[in-house]
């Protein structure tokens, strides 16, 4: 992790996966230790019911989305049009980069 005054940037890894809800997306769980670092700075950066505004970046592809908290760690949610783009599919590890402006 990288913070200064103006943001958080944080390297992490993990799998995609699905989620069948009432609108169906793909996500990948941010890693405890980064989950904990994220909720040192929530409430300052939260729009409401702890979801999170952040820039991600996944290969060559960078677009802003949101964290949602989900059973103690944040889920970077995945366009299709990421996974498209770097031809990820549901069980691929991918590494992020996230960017939480402070």
């Amino acid at each position: 992790m990288s913070a200064d005054r103006d943001r958080m940037e944080l390297r992490l890894s993990g799998e995609i996966w699905y989620w069948r809800g009432p609108s169906p997306y793909h996500f990948v769980a941010v890693p405890e230790e980064h989950s904990r670092d994220i909720r040192e700075v929530a409430r300052m950066v939260t729009y409401g019911w702890g979801v999170i505004p952040v820039t991600v970046r996944i290969g060559g592809t960078s677009w802003t989305t949101s964290l949602f908290p989900r059973d103690g760690l944040y889920q970077v949610s995945l366009k299709d049009m990421v996974r498209k783009a770097e031809g990820l599919a549901v069980g691929d590890t991918v590494a992020i980069r996230l960017t939480i402006e402070i």
